[in-house]
């Protein structure tokens, strides 16, 4: 507090001294205390030892005066800036007197309203260091010398006169005065930028006021910024204001003089760290931390302040402790909790956390999770609201309670941002497993259900602030005292903050707008004339599967044309499933395995991406009529009659499908599954079928059809992998699709969990970028892959792979697997080397013209690689510089190439070139050798 109040205490030490002088003094009074503050120089407060808040003295020192301190503006005049030395003559009593224990003289003169002494270190002031004496005897204050001295203030003159002689402090012979001034910054035209240059780090600072327990004003060092602090995350109990907004002294508020006192004797005129972590209106906010830690969490902890949401929301770490602070003080009921009552119900360890696998996604605000057992439970994310209608009435204002709409409508198209929402958490979640960790049951009010409310974790992240983080969700706002709230709710406030501030999704600042989502379930007329024609020229169509009705009747969502449209899987026949009553509709009895077979379909379906291939449309061309294949790639028709729960239709004979259908439905009947239970095969008579027999035709001509490829990885085993250069601009668009999906839809690390033979994305180590991957071998938390559009292999953290969306799947692998035809390496490592290091230098990552030779069932085909310009054979010229062995093959068709192979390794033999050197290596083969 060297500010206005104080520094007019210094400056009226000069008249009380000599008031002092005039008159006859009163008998000195000895008491101890603790001193509180240090007004100045020649100032101090000091407090009883007892008493919660204690009473307090302040005590001028006698003889002497301190140079005055700087007056802030505003409070009680003008400004005045630091008289030389008065800034030091203050540090050097609060550096050796805030919070000592001191023994300490005082009278008051008849015709002065001050108190004027001596103070001592300690309890004894025979023993104890004088402290007028010492500040004296440092040259920080001026001893007056009128009238007649005192054996004291003879003392202090002598002191004085040492000091000078001396040069020290204000006497010293070359101190420049000017340096000796503070330049203090006693208001900021930009708060903000403070805060910014700060950067959220500590910064060294003096508390000078404290005006409640949660409301500090500080100086900032060493630049001396005068600020009005605000302690981030909590509020005390703090004086009342009255009408014309000053403090009413009258009204005593419980706990308030016990948070300042509580503060003041651990933060006042102490050194401290302060954290600026934001502003409100020109005050700070931010965390003080002391020798014992974070002032906060203390006064948490006795029950002397509570959370505060708002300003939680702006600190960077920390808000966990002061939520388990307060926790603590709860608890014990400590102070302003003294009447707390728990308001959160028991829960048992079985629903309080579990682990599943999401099944479904509502509408934003709550998933299905399939517990372990089969069960599934309906979980509500914790603290957060999705997206909600809006509607504003004809004045502008926004209707909080909508009015219902239609019976066609439909909340997640025409809802802005729900869409995203359930496609954020869908894309996320489904079929992946989650931690769910129970915070609150709401309970049944307004006709809406109990609600479990939970903190949803998937790879160690919570969905609720991911989704609040994108704008896509909102954070509900409680009471103060209502704990009934996410476990991490001061997360989600500070990722709502971020939103905010970076204008993401709900928060933008441009219209929402619905999407316009054309419903064909309702207006069928579309179909054959609109969309049709276009669905029918496609190879596949990707869609979503919003709702499954039964086991071969579905509802899609067609992204591509934002079209919703009822689709039957061709090909198969499924039973009817039971249909509860609904609408004065009663309730249907299903047909044997019905309900079964719509399990089925909903576990490997619902909400998923599929593809989809629509042949035509049912007789009233309500709904169309298609295959679906699953995002593994699997035909749902085929699945469903390989089960046992469909059987394949008459329809399905003139599909390039049924083949795969009978063989499905054969092996189902064979092994009784579901519908074939009670199947009895009958035996057909037996007829004698004699087919001539016909040569089998086999080429015994070289066939030259030479391809222009890339190749794009040469293996140890001389294999190759090569990419069409007619396919290069197809790759080229793939990737970058591919690239784009995954830098909007990030994955989230280590939500899946990849197995031998799947077709993942995995992220190159050396672009970071993702590609399409087939896994070849997972051990531990690692995993081997193939990039299957280049050929080249890498190990890495299954951390680093994500499931492959289906819309990058259905296209073949760029990059194909050949061998080197009629070429064998040599057996010594050092030779294999110089032959790969060769044949590397030759073709890779060069256009090359490749001519299969051989198809090789189940294996990479042999071919010859040639120079597009020169013809030269690549592998005839590894074998004519002796770097590899001719294959002995049989072939007819390759004779001629053989013997073309051959005669340049006779060639290099003679030459003893490479392997050749030292003669004929394959003479180790013969018997005598082995």
């Amino acid at each position: 507090m060297a500010t206005a109040a104080n520094t007019t205490t210094a400056g009226a030490a000069k008249d009380g001294n000599a008031a002092a002088a005039a008159a006859a003094p009163a008998p000195a009074k000895t008491l101890s205390g603790i001193v509180k503050q240090v007004l100045s120089g020649d100032t101090v407060v000091i407090r009883a030892t007892k008493g919660a808040p204690p009473p307090e003295k302040q005590i001028t020192f006698s003889h002497v005066l301190a140079p005055k301190l700087a007056r802030r503006p505003g409070a009680g005049g003008d400004e005045t800036k630091d008289e030389p030395w008065a800034w030091e003559s203050r540090e050097f009593l609060r550096k050796k007197l805030i919070g000592a224990e001191v023994t300490f003289t005082f009278d008051k003169p008849a015709n002065s309203n001050r108190e004027y002494g001596f103070v001592w270190l300690g309890k004894d002031k025979e023993t104890g260091e004088n402290v007028v004496e010492s500040i004296v005897r440092e040259g920080l204050v001026t001893v007056r010398r009128e009238g007649r001295p005192t054996p004291e203030q003879q003392t202090l003159i002598e002191l004085e006169d040492q000091a000078r002689a001396a040069g020290r402090g204000k006497w010293a012979h070359n101190a420049n005065a000017a340096d000796k001034v503070r330049n203090i910054k006693w208001s900021h035209e930009n708060p903000a930028h403070i805060v910014d240059v700060y950067g959220g780090k500590p910064v060294k600072a003096i508390i000078e006021h404290v005006r409640d327990g949660s409301t500090v004003r500080a100086f900032l060092l060493p630049d001396f910024h005068y600020v009005t602090l605000m302690i981030s995350g909590i509020r005390c109990p703090g004086v009342k204001l009255d009408a014309d907004g000053k403090p009413d002294l009258t009204v005593k508020v419980p706990f308030a003089d016990e948070a300042r006192y509580y503060v003041e004797t651990r933060l006042l005129q102490r050194d401290v760290e302060i954290r600026l972590e934001s502003v409100n209106n020109s005050n700070f906010i931010g965390t003080i931390l002391y020798p014992k830690g974070n002032i906060a969490e203390s006064l948490l902890r006795e029950g002397l302040a509570k959370c505060v949401d708002w300003s939680m929301a702006v600190m960077k770490t920390g808000a966990d402790k002061l939520r388990a602070a307060e926790r603590i003080a709860k608890e014990k009921r400590l102070r302003q909790w003294h009447d707390y009552q728990v308001k959160t119900p028991a829960f048992n360890s079985k629903e309080k956390d579990f682990t599943g696998t999401v099944v479904e996604v509502f509408n934003g605000d709550a998933i299905n999770v399939r517990l372990a057992n089969g069960q599934v439970k309906k979980v509500f994310f914790s603290s957060i609201r999705p997206p909600r209608d809006q509607r504003v009435g004809t004045e502008g204002e926004e209707i909080v309670k909508a009015p219902p709409r239609g019976k066609n409508y439909r909340p997640l198209y025409e809802i802005p941002h729900m869409f995203d929402a359930r496609e954020f958490l869908r894309k996320k979640l489904i079929n992946k497993k989650v931690q769910c960790n129970l915070d609150y049951i709401s309970p049944l009010r307004d006709n809406f259900p109990e609600k479990h409310c939970y903190t949803v974790l998937i790879g160690g992240q919570n969905v609720a602030e991911a989704m609040v983080a994108k704008g896509l969700a909102t954070c509900v706002r409680y009471r103060q005292d209502d704990d009934q709230r996410s476990s991490a709710y001061d997360q989600l406030i500070a990722a709502e903050q971020q939103a905010i501030k970076g204008l993401k999704g709900m928060h933008a600042k441009k219209d929402n707008v619905t999407l316009r989502v054309n419903d064909l379930t309702v207006d069928h007329s579309r179909i054959k004339v609109q969309y049709l024609p276009s669905w029918q020229r496609a190879l596949r169509t990707e869609a979503i599967v919003e709702f499954v009705a039964s086991g071969s009747r579905l509802r899609l969502y067609v992204p591509k044309d934002s079209c919703l449209v009822t689709f039957l899987l061709a090909g198969i026949s499924c039973p009817r499933s039971s249909r509860p009553a609904l609408n004065g509709v009663p309730a249907q009895e299903g047909e044997p395995f019905g309900d079964e077979a719509l399990t089925f379909t909903r576990e490997r379906v619902l909400q998923r991406d599929v593809s989809v291939h629509i042949d035509t449309t049912d007789k009233a061309g309500s709904s169309i009529i298609g295959w679906l294949w699953t995002d593994q790639n699997v035909n749902l028709s085929v699945a469903l009659v390989e089960e046992g729960l469909a059987e394949v239709h008459f329809s399905a004979e003139k599909s390039e499908y049924y083949r795969q259908l009978k063989s499905a439905e054969d092996r189902a009947k064979a092994a009784k599954k579901n519908i074939w239970a009670n199947y009895v095969e009958q035996v057909p008579e037996e007829k004698v079928v004699i087919e001539e027999e016909k040569d089998e035709k086999v080429p015994v001509e070289r066939k030259v059809n030479y391809e222009n490829v890339i190749v794009t990885e040469i293996t140890e085993t001389l294999t190759f992998f090569a990419q069409s250069v007619d396919n290069g601009p197809k790759l080229d668009t793939l990737m970058s699709k591919l690239h784009a999906d995954f830098q909007a839809n990030p994955p989230i690390a280590g939500s899946y969990t990849p197995k031998r033979g799947d077709l993942v994305a995995a992220q190159f180590t050396f672009d970071n970028q993702w590609y399409r991957a087939k896994v070849e071998r997972v051990q531990g938390q690692n995993a081997s892959v193939l990039y299957i559009d280049y050929g080249n292999k890498e190990t890495l953290p299954i951390s680093r792979l994500a499931a492959l969306p289906p819309a990058f799947s259905s296209e073949k692998p760029y990059a194909t697997e050949y061998a080197l035809a009629l070429i064998v390496l040599p057996a010594d490592n050092e030779d294999k080397e110089e032959a790969l290091r060769a044949f590397s230098d030759d073709v890779l990552n060069h256009k090359v013209q490749l001519n299969v030779e051989l198809k090789v069932f189940n294996g990479a085909s042999l071919a010859t690689l040639h120079d597009p310009t020169t013809k030269t054979d690549f592998g005839k010229q590894l074998v004519a510089d002796g770097l590899v062995i001719v294959e002995k093959r049989r072939e007819r068709r390759l004779k001629e190439l053989v013997e073309q192979y051959r005669a340049a390794q006779e060639a290099a033999l003679a030459a003893h070139l490479a392997i050749w050197k030292y003669g004929d290596i394959t003479q180790d083969d013969a018997p005598e050798f082995r």
